[in-house]
């Protein structure tokens, strides 16, 4: 269940409908799950996640984005050219470290079927690919991931409320000690009478020792606050951010970075080997890829107006809500040599 189900609620601001970054309208997610012993004796908990921010061609139709990051000790495709031109045209991704390469081909084969011109009679694709370490339970060196699970997710996308905890992306994840993965939750900003921009979080949490978590008041009265998992290295965060306010790249930046705010408040102090990374996009106007004019307008909310302020809030109250979903929703996971890692003991 959701943590909102357990009775905590997380800031002021109000929830979208499914509190899912699937609450922005047009965006999707998908999962593939890979759960199961190999012949030599390993262990595949793993999968892929995939977020298709519109339903249309997005390298025909591109988006405003931006990515922040928080701690550099991650591994990504796209990143550099995503913040260059500050346009998203691609899915965003998410899986194990070392299957970045296989989740980008798959993903590459798809958006190469869908068209035809990339490459060809025009320019070339920029994909973007985000992981974290799942190697405790999975046993990562076996690379079962492979290009047909990209396929797989984004095929499987849709604009419900996306499964969460130990899906996808998210199957080997451990977070403060306990089961880890995919969370979610959504924001609504009032700008007008019966109107609101929509913010939504989705995140993949691989982070943090059991003695950092902030939020020790969830915890069952007298549970034994251990687990069997060893304790992590340094882990990692993937988020996404996604909104239907009309931002531009910079803007998408400035509440980018205000997701860190959301994961210092569940304990983390970025360490020195996590992988701390932010990517934020806005649906509010599609970007064509082909065009004559020599200059375009573009509708963006001033950065004086108190909406901005609201957005970074929401930035923040997403973020910590979604990796508590993380956490609220995952189940025990078995994984490689012998090990289980059970759910966080939740009241």
């Amino acid at each position: 269940m959701k943590i909102r189900e357990r009775g905590v609620d997380i800031g002021r601001l109000p929830i979208g409908e499914k509190n899912c970054i699937t609450d922005v309208e047009g965006v999707k997610v998908g999962h593939v799950t890979l759960d199961g012993p190999l012949p030599d004796g390993g262990w595949t908990a793993t999968g892929v996640t995939a977020i298709l921010p519109h339903p249309g061609n997005l390298f025909r139709e591109k988006l405003a984005a931006a990515s922040y990051v928080i701690n550099g000790f991650g591994k990504t495709t796209g990143l550099v050219q995503l913040d260059e031109l500050g346009q998203l045209e691609s899915p965003i991704m998410l899986t194990n470290t070392f299957s970045v390469p296989a989740v980008t081909e798959g993903t590459l084969r798809w958006m190469l079927k869908r068209t035809p011109e990339i490459g060809d009679t025009t320019g070339t694709l920029n994909i973007v690919t985000g992981e974290c370490n799942d190697g405790r339970l999975n046993s990562i060196r076996a690379l079962a991931v492979r290009p047909e699970h990209a396929l797989q997710a984004i095929r499987s996308a849709s604009d419900a409320a996306c499964p969460e905890g130990a899906v996808g992306a998210g199957k080997g994840m451990i977070c403060f000690g306990y089961k880890g993965g995919i969370g979610s939750s959504s924001r609504l900003i009032a700008f007008e009478e019966g109107k609101a921009y929509t913010i939504g979080c989705l995140v993949l949490s691989n982070f943090g020792q059991r003695e950092d978590f902030a939020s020790g008041r969830y915890i069952q009265p007298g549970a034994d606050y251990t687990s069997d998992a060893p304790e992590p290295a340094d882990g990692s965060i993937m988020i996404v951010l996604a909104t239907d306010a009309p931002l531009d790249s910079r803007q998408l930046k400035r509440v980018a970075k205000r997701a860190g705010a959301g994961l210092a408040r569940i304990g983390s102090h970025y360490s020195n080997g996590s992988g701390d990374i932010v990517i934020a996009f806005s649906t509010a106007r599609k970007i064509p890829h082909e065009s004559e004019a020599r200059t375009e307008l573009a509708e963006s909310i001033r950065d004086s107006h108190p909406v901005m302020n609201l957005l970074f809030q929401a930035a923040a109250e997403v973020t910590e809500e979604a990796i508590l979903n993380s956490l609220s929703q995952a189940v025990a996971t078995k994984g490689r040599n012998g090990l289980t890692v059970g759910p966080m003991p939740f009241r």
